[in-house]
């Protein structure tokens, strides 16, 4: 038969990775909002800019 204590310590650690994984799906559904990379008035001499067009 298994200890009061391991059934406990299992049975939390169930419910935290149930949680976690809530959480998760809830985050990936949000998703990364979009930055914009080179906004407005950026430098266009800068290192890392669009090249011209030609």
């Amino acid at each position: 038969m298994v200890s009061s204590t391991q059934q406990f310590d299992r049975i939390r650690k169930r419910k935290a990775t149930t949680n976690g994984k809530r959480n998760k799906r809830e985050r990936r559904a949000m998703g990364t909002p979009k930055f914009a990379i080179h906004p407005e008035g950026y430098n266009p001499a800068a290192a890392d800019a669009k090249p011209a067009a030609k």
